[in-house]
């Protein structure tokens, strides 16, 4: 199926809508990641920005960052793959491949 230019040029005032649409929603959808049964958690945003970590004190080794340090990446990609998961929910397909890494 050929797309026609014009048909495209006008569209671009709808897309630049829905583009501005994204721009606002994606900062208010948020999704929590946790790993070590919910020792670490990991809240990140429509961006993949994290806004919140939170880890049981107990814990915390300082002869263990490793195990620390992988608990948090693992929070951080269930936060991650969460959000994914909401933008598609919400109809968001564009916003969820241009998060994508």
């Amino acid at each position: 199926m050929d797309m026609n230019p014009f048909d495209l040029i006008k569209n671009m005032k709808g897309i630049q809508e829905n583009m501005k649409r994204m721009q606002d929603i994606l900062p208010t959808i948020t999704a929590t990641g946790s790993a070590g049964a919910g020792m670490v958690e990991v809240t990140v945003n429509g961006k993949l920005i994290v806004t919140s970590v939170k880890i049981e004190k107990d814990i915390v080794d300082p002869n263990d960052v490793e195990t620390l340090e992988i608990l948090i990446q693992s929070a951080f990609n269930d936060a991650s793959a969460k959000v994914q998961e909401r933008l598609q929910s919400e109809g968001l397909k564009a916003a969820s491949t241009f998060t994508k890494a």
